[in-house]
């Protein structure tokens, strides 16, 4: 593993100065870390604020960038205004992350700043992910994949390094809780922003409410099943208070992708 992080730092000294697509994530976390480590002011953050991410992962970005001493822009992007975004098309990824990425393209270059790089790691290779077509096309970097480092050596990396973030749960952007060809309307991401955050409190620890029309599929790790039937009264007054007819309990548990087995 340590070759793989020699490769990345080598990587990353030949793009330098750099710009860190930050999300406050496992990846992401490591990713701007190391590149601040090895380049210091030569690597900033840039973090988009946008709806469909949660509030407290864009606090939580904000708050490891002050402790670590690091720079950092913030990006402004409302996806639902982006053309064909909202009807939630199987390519939505893809329109999605080009918008973002010409944002913080316009945003960088104002700093002089020619090298963007981004998260993804090499697991992401092997599923239905557009997005990563968008950043090709705009020439933003993927360190990580460069380097062949798996999400398992990221986390084993990011515990070495002292991050809090090496056993944060994955998270995904709210538009993938949408089946395809859902409409994805303000009023939708806040229902299952809310919903998610409302399991959280419960305890959960990795959870996806997946929206199906008015029926809400809840996943969770199937150790964690209890707590949800625990409280199903609870749980089923509160996603009915959010605007929810029905809640569901997936029994195939927590898995990334759920919503691309038909592709």
């Amino acid at each position: 593993m340590n070759s793989k992080y020699d490769r990345l730092n080598e990587y990353l000294k030949s793009l330098a100065p750099v710009a860190v697509a930050f999300s406050g994530g496992v990846d992401s976390t490591f990713l701007l870390k190391a590149a601040h480590e090895l380049l210091g002011d030569d690597a900033i953050a840039v973090t988009v604020r946008s709806r469909l991410f949660p509030e407290r992962e864009f606090s939580e970005a904000k708050d490891f960038c002050i402790r670590e001493g690091i720079r950092r822009i913030v990006v402004e992007a409302d996806a639902l205004e982006t053309e064909g975004f909202s009807e939630n098309p199987k390519n939505r990824c893809y329109l999605c992350k080009r918008d973002i990425f010409k944002r913080i393209r316009n945003a960088v270059t104002e700093l002089e700043i020619e090298n963007i790089v981004e998260g993804s790691n090499k697991d992401d290779d092997g599923d239905y992910r557009p997005g990563l077509r968008a950043i090709a096309e705009l020439g933003i970097k993927s360190p990580l994949r460069y380097a062949e480092l798996t999400k398992a050596e990221i986390r084993s990396l990011s515990r070495d390094m002292g991050l809090q973030t090496w056993d944060k749960p994955s998270f995904a952007c709210l538009a993938t809780r949408f089946v395809y060809g859902e409409t994805i309307t303000s009023e939708k991401l806040d229902m299952v922003d809310r919903a998610e955050q409302f399991l959280f409190e419960l305890g959960l620890r990795q959870v996806r409410v997946r929206i199906h029309g008015k029926m809400a599929r809840i996943e969770t790790e199937r150790g964690e099943f209890l707590k949800v039937t625990g409280a199903a009264d609870a749980v089923q007054r509160k996603l009915t208070e959010l605007g929810f007819t029905y809640a569901s309990l997936d029994l195939g548990g927590y898995r990334t992708g759920s919503m691309n087995v038909d592709i």
